[in-house]
Parts: C-alpha cells; structure tokens; sequence
C-alpha cells in the first residue's frame, strides 16, 4: 500500500498530509505526482492563503520509496517537479515536521517557506550510505540554510540531526514541544492566513527570487548525477536488503 495524498480545506487554510503511516509516509513516483497535483490544486484556489504540509504517524517523510522497477530519470523529474512547486506555488507552505524528515523528506521540510518542528523530530540524510547524491534541491538549500561547513556534516557522515541541532543549522524556523506541535502549527496557519492574499503571494516571490536560479542548476546536477549513481553497484549492493523487505528510502 502505497502513501496517499490527503487534503482538506479549513477556510484560507489548505492541509495536504502525506498518509502511508506503515511505510513512515515514503513517496513513490505516484504519491509525488498526486502531491504536485494537490499542491497545485489548492494553490489555485483565490479563498487558500497558507497551505500547510505535513505526515500521519510518527513520520514526517521518511524519504523516498525505492521498491519495484525503477526508473531514475523519471524518479528525479517528478521529484524535482514537487519541490518547484513548492517553491512557486503563489501561497506560502509550512511543513509541519511532525517526526523524522529523512532523505527525500528532508528536501520537502528545506523547500518550503518555514518549517515547524515537533521536538521527537530529526532530520536524516542518509543518500551517500547508499552510494547516493542528496538530491529534491538539498545541495542548494542545506547549503543556503547552514552554510557549507555545517552542511558537510550530516551529507558526509549520514549523522541524524535532532530538531534542536535542526533549528541551530537554520534548517527548521522553530521547535515545539509534541504536546503542544498541533495546537502550534495551527496557530502559525492562522496568523498567516490572516494576512492580504497579494501580500502573501508577493513576499514569497520576493524572497525566493533570488534563490530559484540556484535551486534549479542543483536540481539539474542532482538529477544527473542519480541517475548515474542508481545504476552502480554501490547502490545495488546498498539498498538490497531495503527491497528484500518491500521497500526502501532514500
């Protein structure tokens, strides 16, 4: 069973939740191209002035699924196409990191425009243990937020970053304690989608102009260096026990 788009509307707020709680919310290529369609959808809408992107569970996204035939360069266009999305859909998104933001998850909590993070959460990029290049635009955005140094450290050495040492990196704008992430989160949507639509809409082009050149030339190199990299035998060898069990991230 597959990770399923879910989508509600709460007046000027739109919550689009991943839902695929047994498989920590991992996206296949049909659960990207039903987020960039939901994504898109409640952009569109004049009333939506906030969209909030979150996971069922104890997950926020733990990354991509990697189970079946794959096609790489098919993989990386429609992943990329989200993370575009995110970037210029003409609303502001918050991704509500509920839990563990690994691979592919962690490029949805970095390209949207703030993110909240619940205390239990962590950030994983795990993508050079499996013979990997991080990709969904990270070598532009963990860069961007925690500078090159800082970014070497958990691309290199895979280490798990706990939402505290997140929010220190600049790679999420505020930490919640769990008992209090819903209440907060909501709170936040709110205050936003109290705001002039027009406003809204040109403050985040404002303040992402300036970055999208440099997000779609990474988007392009990572694409081509998966793609080369999924056909190798680092990554056969790496990611053979996550098939043999139904499934992998990444």
């Amino acid at each position: 069973m597959r990770t399923r788009v879910r989508v509600e509307r709460d007046g000027p707020i739109a919550r689009i939740t991943l839902d695929g709680p047994d498989r920590l919310n991992a996206v296949s290529v049909e659960t990207l191209r039903e987020l960039e369609a939901s994504l898109r959808g409640v952009a569109g809408e004049d009333s939506i002035r906030v969209i909030v992107l979150t996971g069922v569970g104890r997950a926020f996204c733990a990354g991509a699924d990697l189970s079946g035939d794959l096609d790489a360069a098919i993989v990386m266009d429609v992943a990329n196409a989200v993370i575009r999305m995110i970037a210029t859909v003409d609303v502001p998104v918050i991704a509500a990191v509920n839990g563990p933001a690994a691979g592919y998850g962690a490029s949805l909590l970095l390209a949207a425009d703030p993110a909240i993070a619940a205390e239990s959460a962590s950030v994983l990029l795990p993508f050079t243990g499996l013979g990997l290049i991080p990709d969904g635009g990270l070598t532009h955005t963990v860069v961007a937020a925690a500078g090159r140094a800082m970014a070497g450290d958990p691309v290199y050495s895979g280490r798990r970053l706990s939402a505290g040492e997140a929010a220190q990196a600049g790679l999420v704008s505020r930490v919640v304690v769990d008992a209090a992430f819903a209440a907060t989160v909501d709170e936040i949507a709110r205050a936003v989608a109290e705001r002039p639509r027009m406003a809204l809409t040109r403050s985040k082009h404002a303040l992402n102009e300036a970055r999208l050149a440099d997000l779609d030339a990474a988007l392009e190199r990572e694409a081509e260096g998966q793609v080369a990299l999924v056909g190798s035998e680092d990554f056969a060898r790496r990611t053979a026990r996550f098939r043999n069990h139904d499934g992998s991230r990444a």
